[in-house]
């Protein structure tokens, strides 16, 4: 009898909030693609993002990875967090891991969860990156302007700028700039911990 009487009221809606930001990320690509007259072939050629993947992002069924939002930011002149965003930024925010999304590749292998909210358009964006053991993350050019700060929190990190490598033990930091492709490569034989910063400046072409 009781389960009969729940049944009769309308039972509340259980949102997942990865899906929210899915819905939310087709939506601002949609918008900032259409604003900048890119149609999604235009974009596939600019960004180096196939068609057919552009089209499941702005229809919300795909999560892009980080480096494929990347990609898809570099090409239309924007932050990450700008295909992300809500309308709207609360002052204080609480930032739950249970409720956080982390975006994962080579999988599963390179895993970057965001320690900002998405909500407000920004040009600082703070990331923590975890790496499997020996397993090297590549990453794409930013757009211009682009910098990246970080710091190794757990184990040994090489980062290769361009070609150029850097060996990163814990608690040593690295800034760069970020135009030019990158990896991110974990020197031992267990998980490795970086948290990274990334700064966007506006670049006047003259």
């Amino acid at each position: 009898m009781r389960s009969e009487l729940l049944a009769s009221f309308p039972q509340p809606e259980h949102h997942d909030p990865s899906e929210a930001i899915c819905l939310r990320t087709g939506q601002n690509l949609r918008r900032l693609r259409t604003r900048r007259g890119y149609s999604l072939d235009r974009l596939a050629k600019v960004s180096g993002v196939s068609r057919a993947m552009l089209g499941q992002i702005e229809t919300g069924k795909s999560s892009p990875t980080l480096t494929i939002l990347a990609r898809i930011a570099a090409a239309l002149e924007v932050s990450c967090g700008s295909l992300i965003i809500e309308d709207e930024e609360p002052t204080t925010v609480l930032l739950t891991r249970a409720a956080s999304k982390t975006l994962s590749s080579s999988d599963g292998r390179f895993e970057t969860r965001a320690l900002f909210p998405y909500e407000g358009d920004r040009t600082v964006e703070f990331y923590e990156l975890r790496l499997a053991p020996h397993h090297a993350e590549r990453a794409d050019a930013h757009r211009d302007g682009t910098v990246e700060n970080l710091v190794v929190a757990e184990g040994t990190v090489e980062v290769v700028v361009g070609k150029q490598p850097y060996i990163l033990g814990e608690g040593d930091a690295l800034v760069f700039e970020a135009d030019v492709p990158h990896v991110y490569r974990n020197m031992t034989g267990g998980p490795a911990l970086v948290y990274l910063v990334s700064t966007y400046r506006e670049v006047i072409h003259i």
